[in-house]
């Protein structure tokens, strides 16, 4: 069985882990992306980011990214998947309609919705049309409003793709176990919390997974919507990797940044998956 799997193992390492080594390599070195000639400089790109204002400000713009697109986008998931799961009969239009963001290119919307915050778009035209002319806001040049909006427009695009998810679970739920709840008196709010949350388990897991590593890795949607301005306001890590490596020319500096990355997703990837799994036996 191992020798019809070797040939899909080798070309795997040869094209990810032996980069992937290489790529760490660098990391511990001063190597700017052209020169053949490089020095090994140690711990000494790792220590630098901690004396790096910029480097722990993407940190913490990444960490809140992550944690604020995780909470509302599975939040406005669950409240549609609920919403399409019931008997309305323009249901399936509206699950159409809410994942349909979804499928759109991340950098498609990031210069559509650039377009509807800019300070003449369509979201102040039509702020100063209901007659509050006097707030206009610049969506994305104001450094409090714009980590903020970029957040919105992810949450928006990618709401429907947990709305799927979580609508999997709910269709997967037993009607006889609803009835029976009905019928012992139990309301609309403790049907879903005794009965439809824990069998809503594993759809947690995959969405908290997929939104809370989605939003760590975050760069498309930051480099076209802001490019990580004004400022360094919405720099998060992938943001300044770039421009760490292709503007500066610091491979081994933006390399190290990378690895502290790789650490971060895969800490909080492992933690999440290791409560999410104790409270997926818990309801079983």
């Amino acid at each position: 069985m191992w020798w019809f799997a070797a040939p899909a193992m080798m070309l795997f390492g040869f094209v990810v882990l032996v980069p992937s080594a290489r790529g760490v390599y660098y990391a511990f070195t001063d190597w700017d992306g052209l020169d053949p000639n490089f020095s090994f400089v140690g711990l000494e790109n790792f220590s630098g980011l901690l004396d790096d204002p910029d480097a722990l400000q993407a940190i913490r713009h990444t960490l809140l990214i992550a944690v604020a697109v995780t909470v509302l986008q599975n939040a406005f998931g669950l409240l549609l998947a609920l919403g399409v799961n019931s008997l309305v009969r323009t249901r399936n239009v509206l699950r159409v309609l809410f994942f349909a963001p979804a499928v759109i290119t991340p950098i498609v919307t990031a210069y559509l919705w650039r377009n509807l915050l800019g300070p003449d778009g369509a979201v102040n035209s039509l702020i100063g049309a209901v007659g509050l002319g006097s707030f206009r806001p610049d969506w994305l040049g104001d450094p409090q409003l714009a980590l903020w909006s970029i957040v919105g427009v992810i949450v928006w695009q990618f709401s429907g793709y947990s709305m799927v998810i979580f609508l999997a679970g709910l269709q997967s739920v037993p009607k006889e176990i609803h009835e029976a709840a009905d019928i012992d008196g139990a309301g609309p709010v403790r049907r879903f919390w005794s009965i439809t949350r824990p069998l809503l388990a594993p759809a947690f897991t995959i969405n908290l997974m997929l939104s809370i590593i989605g939003g760590i890795k975050l760069f498309d949607q930051v480099y076209a919507l802001t490019g990580g301005g004004p400022g360094h306001a919405t720099d998060t890590l992938s943001t300044l990797i770039y421009k760490d490596a292709f503007t500066l020319g610091e491979f081994g500096y933006s390399i190290a940044l990378a690895v502290v990355l790789t650490i971060i997703v895969a800490v909080a990837s492992t933690g999440q998956y290791l409560v999410l799994a104790r409270g997926e036996r818990a309801a079983s």
